[in-house]
């Protein structure tokens, strides 16, 4: 059994405490669900049901479909009119602000006796009466497996399957930055849990619609390079996913293949949710903490990947995005002359 460091243990008792104690909780997380978030949700409810406690997650969009697999009846899906029967506890995990799923925050803060939030994301603000946040861990799922050793949980392979799914996807499959000694060693105690990865990994990443290939195109044909090679970015409209009939989440990692071109330090993708509504990613390589880029916009992340939503066309998006990118790329070359070169340099 891992072994949580005695730091790490005292600093999550509390949220371990309001677990147990609690014998009802709802369960949050944030919208166009990642696996991160679906795979930490899905952990947690587990967890609780095989404990004898009442848990469900609440939803208010599609389950994306290579996803799906990690439901076994945990979640209800409702909207900003359901009223739900009042639990001892409201979970919020990978999210740390409400604002990222507004069709539930009236359940989130009316729903239960009491609130906790369980993130790796750096929050300017706490959501919840009760916080856990470490920005060092590669996932929340990462952080919810120690939280749930500290529990004194029953393990099982379920669980172990779902806690994979929200670390593989938020490392990139162990190859980003946040992948850690730790990462590999609590992945490494997964397997004695009897997790199956290779099923896992044909189901997130090689059973793809045909319908996300001819998005990725009509993407693809829109990127523009800047900065002298060192910026890409892309966007996606709302005419797009319907010339393709393509669902919202088949955009999802178009940043990460921005960031991946040779010369490329930072990745950027634009997303049209509305007319007047744009969410914006950022990806970064080596150098440029994006998160710096991406809160002068009202928005954060980590380092090397962060976002931001801007009310404005998609044009005037662009346009503001690429001139905070140039201004974060010209300031770092101008105090760090020789470390970010432009690819013909």
């Amino acid at each position: 059994m891992w072994k949580v460091s005695e730091e790490t243990r005292n600093r999550m008792q509390a949220a371990a405490d309001a677990l147990k104690s609690a014998e009802s909780v709802y369960i949050f997380s944030h919208i166009v669900a990642d696996g991160d978030a679906l795979g930490s949700c899905a952990a947690l409810c587990c967890a609780m049901r095989k404990a004898g406690k009442k848990a469900d997650i609440l939803f208010e969009d599609e389950i994306p479909d290579n996803l799906k697999f990690l439901d076994k009846g945990y979640v209800t899906f409702v909207d900003e009119n359901t009223q739900l029967e009042k639990r001892d506890l409201c979970v919020a995990l990978d999210c740390s602000s409400t604002s990222r799923f507004p069709k539930r925050e009236h359940l989130f803060r009316n729903a239960g006796e009491k609130t906790l939030c369980i993130d790796h994301h750096i929050s300017r603000q706490a959501m919840a009466d009760l916080n856990y946040v470490d920005s060092s861990a590669s996932a929340t799922a990462e952080i919810l497996y120690e939280l749930l050793v500290v529990m004194g949980a029953e393990l099982d392979k379920e669980i172990g399957e779902a806690v994979y799914t929200g670390i593989a996807t938020d490392t990139g499959n162990f190859q980003y930055t946040n992948t850690t000694k730790k990462t590999h060693l609590i992945t490494a105690e997964l397997y004695d849990l009897g997790i199956d990865t290779k099923k896992i990994n044909v189901i997130l990443y090689q059973s793809v619609r045909p319908q996300k290939l001819r998005l990725r195109n009509l993407i693809l044909d829109e990127m523009d390079m800047f900065c002298g090679g060192l910026a890409s970015i892309a966007w996606v409209t709302l005419d797009m996913y319907r010339e393709a009939d393509a669902k919202v989440d088949e955009s999802d990692g178009i940043n990460s293949v921005l960031r991946d071109i040779r010369g490329v330090e930072i990745g950027v993708f634009l997303r049209e949710k509305h007319r007047d509504e744009i969410k914006v990613g950022m990806r970064s390589k080596e150098y440029i903490d994006v998160s710096e880029i991406c809160a002068g916009m009202g928005g954060g992340g980590h380092k090397h990947a962060a976002g931001c939503t801007l009310h404005s066309t998609l044009p005037e998006a662009i346009l503001k995005v690429k001139e905070a990118v140039e201004n974060a790329i010209g300031g770092f070359r101008a105090t760090h002359p020789g470390l970010l070169k432009l690819p013909e340099e």
